[in-house]
C-alpha cells in the first residue's frame, strides 16, 4: 500500500508512548508497595476474563531498564508512565515509602539519560486499598490524600520532571468503577456515584497547588473524550447525545476550564441528577478551576447514542456501523479525532490550554509468525490514518504539542486480562519476552524522519 508521505509537524512536537503502573509493573508485594483496589479486585471470581490479574503483568518493575532500551530505540521524545499511589504511599496516609520513590527516581534518571522526557501520571486507577475501604473517591478526604500524595511524589522528582498528569480518565473512574462496577472497586451506585466526580477534581486542584509548591513547572490533567453522535435526527437521539456528551465530556472539563458544571438536568428524565453534587462547597471550583498548563486527550472512538425509553439513563449506545473495528470491536474513526480536537477549540476558545494526545491506540490479535516476526499492518494504518488526523487539527489552528500512542508493550488490559494487545512490542506473557511489531519499527522511522 503507498500512501502520502506523512505531514511534518510543527518543531518541537512530542512524539511518545503510554503506559499505566498496574498494567506493567507487577511485584505487587515487593518494595513495601500496598494493596491497591486493582489487587482486591482482581481476587474476586470472574471479574477478569480468565481469571487474569495484574500481579505480574510484563514485569516492567524487575525489566525497566529493557522497557527504557525500547524506548530509546524507539527515539520517542517523552515517554508518559504512571506513578502508583500504594507503591509511594502504602496505606493512602502517613509517609512516604522511600523504596517506591527509589524505583521512580531510578526510572527517571534512565529515562533522562536517554533523552527521553519523563512525564508521569499520579493516578491511573490503583487507588491504596485502605483508602477506598473508608469510602474511596465518594469520601471528600480522599481529595486532600491524594494531594498530600501529590507532594511526596514531586518532592523526590519535581527537580527533574516539569510536566506532571494528575489523573487519567475520571470519568472512567466514575462510570466503571463507581456506577457500573465492571472496574475496580466494583461499586454499582449508577448515578449516585457522581460525588466521585467531584472527589476527583477537587483532588485535582488540590495536587494542582501541591505539585507547584513543591517545584513542578507544568501541571495538567488527562481526560478520555468521545464524540457523541445521535443515531438520528429524531429530538430524542439528539437530546441522548446531549446527555451523553455532558456526562462524559464536559463533567469533567467544564469545572477545569470554565470553573461551573455543566447543567445536569439532561442527566435523568426526573431531572434529580444535580443532587449528586450536593458534595459541592463553597470555593470548591476555585480549587479545582486553578490555571493548567495543558489537557491530555485519550482519544478511541466516537459513541453513537439513541434515546433509552423507560431506563434511568437518557441515553443507550448504539452501533456504529460501516467502519473497521479493533479486536475489543471499537470502530477505528480517525476524522473523530479531529472532529474531537475541533469542538474543544469551539468548546472553550481562549480558556483552552495546549492540547495533548496523550493516549490512542488499537488492540489488535497480534500473533508471531514462524520466524517470530510480528506483523500488525492494521495497527500501522491505525497510526497513520490518527497522525494525520491530528495534522489536521494542527493545520486548522489548534495548539497540539504532542502524540502518545497506546501503549509501548502489550500488557494487562483491565477486565480483559491479557486478552487485548495494544502494543508496538508484543510480549510473550510467559516467558515475559518482548519482540518489537512492524508497528514499532514504522513509528520509530516516523519519528527519525520527523525529527530530522
Amino acid at each position: 500500500m503507498t500512501r502520502e508521505p506523512m505531514p511534518r509537524f510543527p518543531a518541537g512536537f512530542g512524539w511518545g508512548v503510554a503506559t499505566s503502573s498496574y498494567q506493567i509493573e507487577g511485584a505487587v508485594r515487593e518494595g513495601g508497595r500496598g494493596v491497591s483496589i486493582w489487587d482486591t479486585f482482581c481476587r474476586r471470581p470472574g471479574v477478569i476474563r480468565d481469571g487474569h490479574t495484574g500481579e505480574v503483568a510484563t514485569d516492567s518493575y524487575h525489566r525497566w531498564e529493557q522497557d527504557v532500551a525500547l524506548l530509546a530505540g524507539l527515539g520517542v521524545t517523552a515517554y508518559r508512565f504512571s506513578i502508583a499511589w500504594p507503591r509511594v504511599q502504602p496505606q493512602g496516609r502517613g509517609p512516604a515509602n522511600g523504596a517506591g520513590l527509589d524505583f521512580y527516581d531510578r526510572l527517571t534518571d534512565a529515562l533522562l539519560a536517554s533523552g527521553i522526557t519523563p512525564v508521569p501520571t499520579l493516578y491511573h486507577w490503583d487507588l491504596p486499598q485502605p483508602v477506598e475501604d473508608e469510602g474511596g473517591w465518594m469520601q471528600r478526604q480522599t481529595a486532600q490524600r491524594f494531594a498530600d500524595y501529590a507532594a511526596m511524589a514531586a518532592g523526590r522528582l519535581a527537580d527533574r520532571i516539569s510536566l506532571w498528569i494528575t489523573l487519567n480518565e475520571p470519568f472512567i473512574v466514575t462510570a466503571f468503577g463507581y456506577a457500573l462496577g465492571i472496574h475496580a472497586p466494583g461499586r454499582q451506585l449508577m448515578l449516585g456515584a457522581l460525588p466521585t466526580a467531584h472527589h476527583q477534581l477537587l483532588g485535582h486542584g488540590l495536587a494542582t497547588a501541591a505539585l507547584r509548591a513543591a517545584g513542578a513547572r507544568q501541571v495538567m490533567i488527562t481526560n478520555n473524550y468521545s464524540p457523541a453522535w445521535p443515531a438520528s435526527q429524531s429530538g430524542a437521539d439528539l437530546a441522548a447525545a446531549h446527555a451523553y456528551d455532558i456526562l462524559h465530556n464536559r463533567m469533567f472539563t467544564d469545572p477545569v476550564l470554565l470553573g461551573c458544571y455543566p447543567d445536569l438536568t439532561a442527566l435523568t428524565v426526573t431531572g434529580d441528577a444535580a443532587s449528586g453534587l450536593d458534595c459541592v462547597r463553597d470555593g470548591d471550583l476555585a480549587v479545582i478551576s486553578a490555571p493548567v498548563d495543558g489537557l491530555g486527550v485519550n482519544y478511541y472512538m466516537p459513541t453513537r447514542l439513541s434515546a433509552s425509553p423507560g431506563s434511568p439513563l437518557p441515553f443507550q449506545m448504539e452501533p456504529i456501523p460501516g467502519y473497521p473495528v479493533t479486536a475489543f470491536g471499537w470502530p477505528v474513526v480517525p476524522a473523530g479525532l479531529t472532529e474531537l480536537l475541533g469542538t474543544l477549540a469551539e468548546r472553550y476558545g481562549s480558556a483552552l490550554p495546549p492540547l495533548y494526545i496523550t493516549e490512542n491506540g488499537c488492540s489488535h490479535d497480534d500473533k508471531p509468525a514462524a520466524d517470530g516476526t510480528v506483523d500488525d499492518q492494521f495497527r500501522i494504518d491505525y497510526l497513520d490514518g490518527h497522525l494525520r488526523a491530528v495534522h489536521a487539527a494542527i493545520a486548522a489552528g489548534l495548539d497540539v504539542r504532542g502524540y502518545f500512542h497506546w501503549t509501548l508493550a502489550d500488557n494487562f488490559e483491565w477486565s480483559e486480562g491479557f486478552h487485548q494487545r495494544f502494543g508496538l512490542v508484543y510480549v510473550d506473557h510467559d516467558t515475559q519476552a518482548r519482540t518489537p511489531k512492524t508497528s514499532y519499527r514504522w513509528y520509530r522511522d516516523l519519528i527519525a524522519a520527523q525529527r530530522e
